[in-house]
């Protein structure tokens, strides 16, 4: 399977599981972040963007852990992939040097990879709890950390990019805990799009469904955030409006959602950067 095969592969899954969710609001990235970020078992690194739908897609198709190898990874830790296993396939971007140019660039890899419950010789980690009260403190010192401006009040949900802020209900109008950090990530997600930050601009790849195309990014950046926060998140009603969209852009080009990942990814990256970066200030302040 070559990359344009595995890109078609999956965004005709994401797009089955779109069309199939679409009466109750329940998206694949919804089922993404509740299974947690899935990891290499050795050297322990998350895997990221698109390849964190791919994995997180299958891994939840299956009820697996969400620790994965490549089957001489696997080897190295003293464990064997069993006969008849299927391998999954990811992409991964590396950089060589251009023979003609002597410039550097990144050239796609399709790569293979085995989950924890494929092999013998080693043992699944239990699945970490999510939305515990441990985690709901954490995600709450997580936000707090960006110093964002945001509004609390009303009944919608919004980033204003002319005001650079986010209008959220007050947490007491959501579910629960987990809903309300849920939809202030999909915002915060869309504010780190601003020209002071990542200035995020979709038109040229998206042209007139730019707009659908950054609610995507919103909503797969924050997949992204809640499965690094251990939250789940919730289906989002508001959105029906962007179902038919999401679908054309889908369709119409089988790189669209891993582009869109790409740009989650950098969304949810920068938020964390600034989250540690908070974070760490405000010990350093403590301390002083």
């Amino acid at each position: 399977m070559n990359r344009n095969e595995l890109y078609e592969s999956v965004t005709a899954e994401v797009v089955r599981q779109i069309e199939e969710g679409a009466g109750s609001w329940r998206m694949p990235w919804h089922a993404i972040a509740a299974a947690g970020q899935p990891v290499n078992a050795t050297p322990h690194a998350a895997y990221r963007g698109g390849n964190h739908i791919v994995l997180g897609l299958i891994g939840c198709a299956n009820g697996w852990s969400g620790t994965w190898a490549t089957y001489k990874q696997w080897q190295s830790l003293g464990a064997q992939v069993r006969k008849g296993e299927r391998a999954t396939r990811g992409v991964k971007w590396s950089p060589i040097d251009d023979k003609q140019t002597g410039d550097r660039k990144l050239v796609p890899f399709v790569f293979s990879v085995f989950a924890a419950e494929q092999v013998d010789g080693w043992e699944a980690p239990a699945k970490a709890e999510r939305d515990t009260p441990e985690r709901i403190t954490a995600a709450e010192t997580f936000f707090a950390a960006l110093g964002a401006d945001v509004r609390h009040g009303g009944n919608r949900a919004a980033y204003s990019p002319v005001g650079d802020f986010i209008v959220l209900p007050t947490l007491e109008q959501f579910s629960d805990a987990p809903a309300y950090y849920a939809t202030r990530a999909h915002e915060s997600a869309h504010w780190t799009g601003h020209g002071t930050r990542l200035n995020r601009n979709l038109s040229t790849k998206f042209g007139s469904d730019a707009y659908a195309a950054e609610e995507l990014v919103a909503e797969l950046s924050a997949a992204f955030t809640c499965s690094a926060l251990g939250l789940s998140m919730a289906p989002r009603p508001d959105h029906a409006q962007y179902l038919a969209s999401w679908l054309r852009v889908l369709r119409a080009d089988t790189s669209a959602l891993f582009t869109a990942a790409s740009k989650a990814q950098a969304a949810t990256d920068y938020l964390v950067g600034l989250a540690e970066t908070g974070a760490a200030t405000t010990s350093q302040e403590m301390a002083a």
